[in-house]
């Protein structure tokens, strides 16, 4: 495959050799204490917040830092004019590949002349160029075009921009699979060589890809690091690896850092670090890193840069991998605490290209493409997970062990800063699950600060949300949800002490739904002792629940056993066997297992996939199960309106005195007039409501209405107290009123739960 390439690498080594000699050269240049690096792939449409979490942190100690994403940077400057000029130039012939791959290269002129304009338009700076790609014609189009779906029916007539970026994404797409089938095997948008990132117990495949040749990304890679690092001169590098699509590149980083820049120590942390690295033993990898930082990176890293400025004994480090002696050791200072979530400061999204990121629609389901589309400034409203008892997560570690919230007033203080700063008010809050009492807080205080933002988080389908309580999330901008419904079946839920039964998921389902938030559910296959009865009845239930129009968006994963669950910990009490108990010596956390008493569970990958994808579209609920395998499977158990069942038999929630009630309406227009019948005469009131998308009107007796007028705007989202039912109906007898019961739920008054009043 490589045997084709061009000169290209010999022009680019003396643009490298000379970049390398200015940054040593340059010594004029001011020191930075802490460069923060995010290496490729994460996502191409908004930064990955680790580096603007420890930036904000760095900040409020007057530690100087400079933050990159060298992804959206490679990107860049592989999908321009210049870029795919120098992509195809360095390609001498293109005997042997693919169709497709042929094709491209006989497009290659339209694919250099297009790709400028195209990247413009899904930076959203070219919005205009809409219609021209909508037209087709415009831009190349080679093999993922072929999997268009019905764009009428995907978008309407009205949908240009959304559809437009649906064909630029395919275009776009369709230049990723020429690079990988060309010139590197291992690119991806979104994952760079992450099969050499799951090489799970021994480091010898990465070691042996690390001493190779650079590849093309990498030239280009390194290019853009080294001009960053003669500018930046930092004493620290702080590489975050969050997956193992990013490891690769990082090691790539560090190599040469280590290589060309000696000076300075290089660190790695991340999601990355803190599951798969902590039985870390392999001297080897300190040939890329002086350091590895596990769990939350402030208090490490803090104590790190300490160590490097005053050359003080390591002994100090918190939770670091380092090598001593030519041992892996790892240190932690007992004596340094962690900081609390108040004190760790709002992320700091400066210095990145933040006008620059790429808005992609690789699926046109609305809610799936939450993950590629749109500018997203990422916040958490809590520290690990307050549920923490999923059999198949990783809760015996620290960042989900550890529950500490955030408090309403604190989280929009974040936002505003951010809004500031970034000029977005669209927010992801990424949440291991939100506490649903955090949420209802979030919302109140939004709404009361008046802020105009879009937001959303990852949940647990509790009851606590209510009707109401999604009604308040809308109100206060949140547009969707994610949650696991994981194997949707009760035995199986049971056992991975979820916390949740499918009917409850149904019922929070359809009250997003019914308050207009999208809803995606992240479902599982292979749990322990899994039947291939279970397996079928599961896939049932997911059609049943987007047939319903309750469920949006969803995504099947087959169960990994880890090391750091309760049942990589205890895989007896799951009646799952280990493969292997030796700990290999680089990363250790998948787990490779049986599972005697279940299913095949491989087989079912690609069906249960399949058919997904066609519920997310609309399309195929009336197809018999069996259609999507190519295997005999057992024929669902689950009755066909089990679901809607569930819905139907949804309990009456019946106030409690406790229940607190929020008016989020505006004030009425009060019309006083005398009502006169049959020689009788008497005052009343018309009160007129006027919400954002109808009039709505209540006749009430004059006294009563005025006094629902005083107690709406008493029980009014912008005062700060809320008032429970029970003091709302004290208020009514006080004012000399009778028969609370008979006038608060009677016709007029349980007509204002359509326009603003809320029961949380």
């Amino acid at each position: 495959m490589f045997s084709c390439l061009g000169g290209y690498f010999k022009i680019e080594a003396v643009t490298l050799k000379r970049m390398d000699n200015f940054a040593h050269t340059n010594k004029y240049m001011p020191s930075t204490d802490v460069f923060l690096v995010t290496p490729p792939f994460t996502q191409l449409n908004t930064p990955y917040p680790a580096t603007a979490y420890l930036k904000g942190f760095l900040n409020t100690k007057d530690i100087t830092s400079f933050q990159t994403d060298l992804g959206i940077e490679v990107t860049l400057a592989l999908f321009s004019q210049q870029g795919l000029q120098q992509l195809f130039g360095s390609i001498a012939c293109i005997e042997g590949f693919s169709e497709n791959i042929n094709r491209i290269w006989t497009l290659r002129a339209q694919y250099i002349q297009t790709i400028d304009a195209a990247i413009l338009f899904l930076q959203g700076h070219n919005p205009t160029l809409a219609r021209l790609i909508c037209n087709r014609g415009f831009l190349p189009e080679a093999a993922r075009f072929a999997q268009l779906d019905d764009l009428t029916w995907a978008f309407g007539n009205m949908g240009l921009q959304d559809k437009a970026k649906h064909l630029a994404t395919m275009y776009l797409e369709d230049l990723s699979d020429f690079i990988k089938e060309t010139i590197d095997r291992h690119f991806g948008f979104s994952r760079y060589a992450e099969r050499l990132g799951r090489s799970a117990g021994s480091f010898d495949e990465l070691y042996l890809a690390l001493q190779q040749p650079y590849t093309y990304i990498d030239h280009i890679l390194v290019k853009i690091l080294q001009q960053h690092i003669a500018t930046v001169q930092p004493k620290l590098v702080a590489i975050s690896v969050p997956f193992p699509g990013n490891l690769y590149a990082a090691l790539r980083c560090g190599q040469w850092i280590k290589q060309h820049f000696p000076s300075a120590k290089v660190a790695m942390g991340g999601g990355f670090a803190n599951t798969e690295l902590r039985s870390l033993s392999d001297a080897r990898v300190f040939e890329f890193f002086d350091f590895i930082a596990l769990d939350d990176g402030e208090a490490p890293l803090e104590n790190l840069l300490q160590h490097i400025k005053s050359n003080n004994n390591q002994d100090t480090l918190k939770r670091t991998l380092t090598l001593q002696d030519e041992a892996v050791v790892y240190i932690d200072n007992k004596a340094c605490t962690d900081y609390k979530q108040g004190q760790v400061g709002t992320p700091d999204y400066s210095d990145l290209l933040l006008d620059k990121y790429i808005s992609a629609i690789e699926l046109v389901n609305p809610m799936h493409s939450l993950w590629s589309d749109g500018r997203w400034n990422k916040l958490t409203m809590a520290h690990g997970c307050y549920w923490g008892k999923c059999t198949f997560c990783d809760i015996s570690l620290n960042y989900i062990q550890h529950y500490e919230p955030l408090t309403a007033a604190i989280l929009c203080n974040r936002m505003e800063e951010l809004i500031a700063q970034t000029g977005e008010n669209g927010f992801h809050f990424v949440d291991e699950a939100a506490p649903p009492a955090l949420m209802r807080s979030l919302a109140l205080e939004i709404i009361r600060r008046k802020l105009v933002v879009s937001w959303w988080t990852n949940i647990r389908f509790e009851k606590s949300f209510t009707r109401d309580l999604c009604l308040l999330l809308k109100a206060s901008g949140c547009i969707g949800v994610s949650g696991g419904l994981e194997v949707a079946s009760d035995r199986l839920l049971k056992l991975i002490q979820k916390g949740i039964t499918v009917a409850q998921v149904a019922r929070v389902t359809k009250s997003f739904k019914d308050a207009g938030i999208m809803v995606h559910a992240y479902l599982m296959y292979g749990f322990p002792t899994q039947t291939a009865q279970e397996t079928i009845d599961s896939l049932e239930m997911v059609r049943q629940l987007f047939e319903a129009g309750i469920l949006q968006s969803a995504f099947w994963h087959q169960f990994a056993m880890t090391a750091h669950s309760p049942v990589g910990l205890n895989p007896d009490e799951y009646k799952v066997v280990k493969k292997t108990n030796v700990i290999g010596t680089f990363a250790n956390n998948d787990i490779e297992h049986a599972d005697p008493t279940g299913a095949d569970h491989d087989t079912f990958g690609f069906g249960l996939k399949k058919s997904l994808l066609n519920y997310m579209h609309g399309t195929c609920y009336d197809y018999p199960l069996q259609k999507w395998f190519d295997f005999k499977v057992p024929k669902t158990s689950i009755k066909p309106g089990y679901i809607s069942e569930a819905l139907q038999d949804e309990p009456v929630l019946i106030a409690k005195p406790t229940t607190k009630l929020v008016w989020l309406g505006n004030m009425p227009a009060v019309e006083d007039y005398v009502k006169s019948k049959k020689g009788s005469q008497w005052e009343m009131s018309t009160l007129t409501f006027e919400s954002t998308t109808e009039t709505l009107s209540i006749k009430l007796n004059k006294t009563n209405a005025h006094w629902l007028v005083a107690m709406l705007q008493r029980i009014s989202i912008s005062n700060h107290t809320l008032y429970s039912l029970q003091e709302i109906k004290e208020a009514y007898e006080r004012a000399g009123f009778n028969d609370f019961e008979l006038f608060w739920d009677n016709k007029p008054v349980n007509t204002l739960y359509g326009v603003g009043l809320l029961q949380l």
